[in-house]
């Protein structure tokens, strides 16, 4: 099952490329000898030109001519699929309603054609070779066969167009007029949808009127402190104001909240038209992997599928797939999923099927024949389905196989020794499982393993991109990347077109760095307990910053402009691209000499310009060359095994070392959240960039549903978020003075760095409530009514815009209250932690694990079972404290107001409103604390503990079993009284 090329390995000290597996011969794939009409089942056969003989250039359904004359003679008139009226084709005879659509008036071929018909002549072409005729026997028409049309025979560029326009449902009618084309070719290919003012005002009104009603609020605690609880009071206000000074932060840059909408068939018309090449530009996928146990083969395997599904010229496709645990498992699997596409791509192509992920395809109880009117499609599906269910066996078998380690080691087919089995010390290993051939369906695929040495750092994920970055520099070098996690799959086959028309737009498309896809998820339970869906970010946050400087990078599901990533400044924001210092010298004067000095001379300009290139590529030809192409493309005169060699020298481990790699180019180091990182200086170079929402879901995956790797992911990105707090990139001073970095996206970038400090005072708000009722302190005094109506007001105000976001945003409030419960628990827990160990390096208890760690994405037998399952981490401790005190603390309110009297019941439902507050939030976390409850559910089995411990209080207090004795309490007097 090797590719053409072979499995080559090697490092850049040999100075060799070493082939580990020839190749084996293809095998060869079905040939169809010409269409059969769907209608008689005879041959398509060819026109009076030679070319295949196409009934409907809308949708091309397959229909021969003589059916396609009776059609237009005796019929409907219309295609039996896509119900459009047949058009006149030269050489056929005119019918009722042709006078309105010919521009050419063929009357020499008419008049033959008639009379072949008037002879009951047999249509041939004009060689004389006989085609297939029409006869009549017992009044019915049947169809005779005489001969075939040439093997191989396709449909032209034009109506693989028209086809595409079909299934996107923006088709209209060809004019002889040429003024709406040359229209679209100047229209914008997308446009900015403003929210509806009706919905946006309301919601701006609101924050006005909560930020004034904040004032005043804060205006009472501040000047009518507690006399008799000080600390309580002065606490509580403190953490208030940070609470509002983080809310204010969160809600400035939201202020704009946009849409966008794209224009699928002005692409189409601008770059493939008709009878020129396709126009479009390449684009090269990148796709990363680790552990083939937590990322299961066929996971992996299903995202690779639906890939090169995509619906895009498949020779401008380049896939390449970074195996970093350098596993002979997930090579294997690789060539099983490229022998495999062979079958599923032209499937999914024919029949123009969504998703293109075959186990999502397959799995979902859908309507599977909704639109499709081929009869063939049913037989096709079925036979489909089985040939997944034998991939699946094959797949499984190898990771059954994988289990058992041999202890010298994996050796492949041919005896040779597995390169990678050591993966933390290997060579570099590519090999081209998919080459791009002339007329092939199938894009290129590309498997690579970056180099990996004990004494060098290899930078996670970033540094796994930023290898395949440059792989697919040399290779192909497509002027656009799409960064895929291995669990994310293609779910919209047209998400790349919708990128383009961003890109490619003539007006906009030079200044856009990215373009941000919504990542939507599988396989969460149906209440999403742990907020998993992130539906605030995806729906909210990055809809607002696309009004602005456009979006952060979320770490996929996104296509970068590969200029943007090379350290150079936006075309809109410089007029010439900017100058990256490498290194500098102090002259004698001790004034510093750097190669971005100002000089006028134009040959000094160039020299430094080519250092800087050099200094940034460690004088790699081919990845230099490729940042200096606008269109991409490789040097056609390299041989490939130029090429191979280049890429396993760009993969080394001691590539990017004296070079700019990591830190103006590729993903940026130097912390976890390189996400962030690479937005924040892409959009200080001044790019912008764009978050795009198709209504089909671009992309989906499989996401953490335990509690345990929850909170773990959510470390994660806060410590990333403060590595960049605490690092010169920090967004408050970070290339202040360029100017580029527009003042409400920085503040975004603030609040996305500095929002694990909220866990601080959300941590003490939370225990608060607790000491007042173990203390039976407050912490406000007895309020007037002025104050009651501000402290009601404020609490309505709240609520208010919290609906009025929803109504603009069409989040559900299920999913908004979600998002805000897991907004506690993890700010108790995984953020607090990063505080600790960002301000003090190391936890007295033990040091946490922040490190990348792979979330398992193996799905499990039993649904949701990984929901219930608990890994104990010392994560769980703060919110299980919490949790804990107030349960106590509503014991102890309850015991004091019972000894107490009626009179400090009124107290009491204060307190007890901020305590089951707190509860309330921290619910989904005790949920999954406790586990499954087969039988109990856990809101029963709170409310039994509780209500049993006040009823025993109550008990004890009242004591009916003691008889009441009047005169004086002798354990209070004593016996002297």
């Amino acid at each position: 099952m090797e590719a053409s090329t072979g499995l080559f390995a090697g490092s850049p000290n040999s100075k060799e490329l070493v082939a580990i597996q020839g190749p084996d011969e293809p095998k060869p794939v079905k040939n169809l000898d010409g269409q059969l009409c769907e209608i008689c089942g005879d041959s398509v056969g060819v026109t009076v030109e030679g070319d295949l003989f196409v009934a409907c250039e809308e949708c091309g359904f397959p229909v021969c001519r003589p059916c396609y004359e009776y059609e237009r003679r005796e019929g409907t008139q219309v295609c039996p699929q896509c119900h459009t009226r047949y058009k006149r084709i030269k050489g056929s005879p005119r019918v009722e309603g042709d006078e309105d659509e010919d521009d050419v008036d063929d009357i020499e071929h008419e008049f033959k054609h008639e009379e072949m018909h008037k002879g009951n002549m047999i249509h041939g072409d004009d060689d004389g070779n006989s085609k297939s005729g029409l006869a009549k026997v017992n009044g019915e028409l049947l169809s005779t066969s005489v001969g075939e049309p040439e093997a191989g025979a396709k449909l032209d560029e034009k109506e693989n167009i028209d086809e595409w326009m079909l299934r996107q449902g923006n088709l209209w009618p060809e004019t002889d007029d040429s003024v709406d084309q040359e229209k679209a070719m100047k229209e914008p290919l997308s446009r900015k949808v403003a929210i509806p003012s009706g919905k946006l005002s309301p919601y701006r009104m609101m924050v006005v009127a909560r930020f004034l009603l904040l004032l005043l609020f804060f205006q009472y605690r501040i000047f009518h402190p507690v006399p008799d609880a000080v600390g309580l009071w002065f606490i509580s206000v403190t953490c208030e104001i940070w609470l509002a000074l983080s809310w204010m932060i969160d809600q400035i840059p939201k202020w704009f909240p946009i849409d966008r909408e794209t224009y699928l068939d002005r692409l189409s018309i601008r770059f493939e038209q008709e009878n020129k090449p396709n126009m479009l530009s390449p684009i090269d996928i990148i796709v990363t992997t680790v552990d083939p146990i937590k990322e299961p083969p066929l996971v992996t395997a299903n995202t690779v599928l639906s890939i090169l599904a995509l619906d895009y010229p498949a020779d401008k496709i380049s896939c390449y797939v970074s195996d970093d645990g350098a596993s002979m498992l997930t090579f294997e699997a690789l060539q099983e999923t490229a022998e495999f596409s062979r079958k599923w791509v032209p499937f999914c192509k024919k029949f123009s099927i969504e998703p293109r992920a075959p186990e999502k395809y397959f799995s979902d109880k859908i309507d599977f024949l909704k639109d499709k009117l081929q009869s063939t499609y049913v037989k096709e599906r079925r036979t489909m389905k089985r040939e997944y269910e034998e991939f699946k066996v094959r797949i499984n078998a190898l990771v059954a196989k994988s289990m058992r380690v041999p202890p010298e080691g994996w050796t492949m087919k041919d005896e040779t020794p597995w390169p990678g089995n050591n993966p933390k010390d290997h060579p570099s290993m590519i090999q081209v499982l998919l080459p791009h051939n002339v007329g092939s369906e199938l894009p290129c695929l590309v498997y690579t393993s970056r180099e990996k040495r004990p004494a060098f750092q290899h930078h996670g994920k970033a540094g796994a991109i930023n290898a395949l970055l440059r792989v697919s520099a040399v290779l192909s070098n497509a002027p656009f990347v799409l960064n895929l996690d291995c669990n994310h799959y293609v779910n919209n086959s047209k998400v790349v077109r919708e990128a383009m028309c961003f890109f490619m737009d003539i007006q906009l498309g030079n200044g856009i760095g990215f373009v941000q896809f919504p990542l939507r998820f599988d396989s969460l339970d149906r209440h999403d307990r742990y907020a998993n869906k992130n539906t605030v970010l995806f729906d909210i946050n990055l809809r607002c910053l696309d009004g602005l400087q456009g979006p952060a990078y979320v770490g996929s599901a996104c296509i970068f402009r590969r200029k943007s990533l090379t350290g150079c400044d936006s075309p809109v924001s410089s007029k010439r691209p900017s100058m990256v210092q490498v290194h500098s010298k102090q002259d004698e004067n001790g004034e510093e000499a750097s190669i971005t000095a100002a000089a006028t001379d134009e040959e000094k300009e160039l020299l430094k310009s080519q250092k800087n290139d050099e200094n940034k590529f460690e004088k790699s030809t081919h990845t230099m060359n490729s940042s200096l192409t606008e269109e991409g493309g490789v040097d056609p005169s390299s041989s490939q095994e130029v090429l191979l060699k280049e890429a396993i020298h760009v993969m080394g481990s001691k590539y990017e070392d004296r070079t700019l790699w990591g830190y103006e180019m590729g993903l940026s180091y130097g912390s976890i959240a390189a996400d962030t990182l690479t937005s924040l200086k892409m959009h200080c170079h001044g790019w912008r960039s764009v978050y795009c929402m198709p209504k089909r879901d671009p992309f989906r995956g499989t996401a953490p549903i335990n509690l345990t790797d929850r909170l773990n992911q959510v470390l994660r990105w806060a410590v990333g978020s403060l590595q960049i707090l605490f690092s010169h990139h920090c967004p408050l001073l970070y290339d202040l003075n360029s100017g580029r970095l527009k003042g409400l996206q920085r503040i975004a970038y603030i609040n996305s760095t500095v929002y694990p400090f909220s866990s601080i005072p959300l941590l003490i708000y939370c225990i608060v409530p607790a000491i007042c009722l173990l203390t039976d302190k407050f912490i406000t005094p007895s309020v007037g009514t002025f104050a009651s109506l501000v402290f009601t007001a404020l609490f309505i105000s709240i609520f208010a815009s919290a609906i009025l976001e929803l109504r603009w945003s069409g989040v559900g409030l299920e999913e908004w209250w979600r998002s805000q419960q897991f907004w506690v628990i993890g700010s108790v827990s995984a953020n607090l932690f990063a505080v600790v160990q960002s301000i003090m390096g190391a936890l007295p208890l033990g040091r946490v694990n922040t490190n990348f760690s792979i979330v398992s994405k193996a799905p499990d037998d039993v649904e949701f079972r990984e929901l219930y399952t608990i890994r104990w981490t010392a994560l769980l401790i703060p919110p299980t404290t919490i949790i804990i005190i107030n349960l106590i603390g509503i014991v102890a309110g309850f015991t004091d107001s019972i000894n107490s009297g009626e009179h400090s019941w009124g107290a009491l439902l204060g307190k007890l409103f901020f305590s089951l507050w707190v509860i309330v939030h921290l619910y989904p976390f005790l949920k999954g604390l406790m586990g499954r409850q087969n039988r109990t559910p856990t809101l029963v089995v709170i409310w039994s503990v509780l209500l049993a411990s006040i009823f025993s209080l109550v008990w004890v207090r009242v004591d009916p079993f003691v008889l009441k004795t009047k005169g004086p309490d002798v354990k209070q007097c004593g016996i002297s009284c």
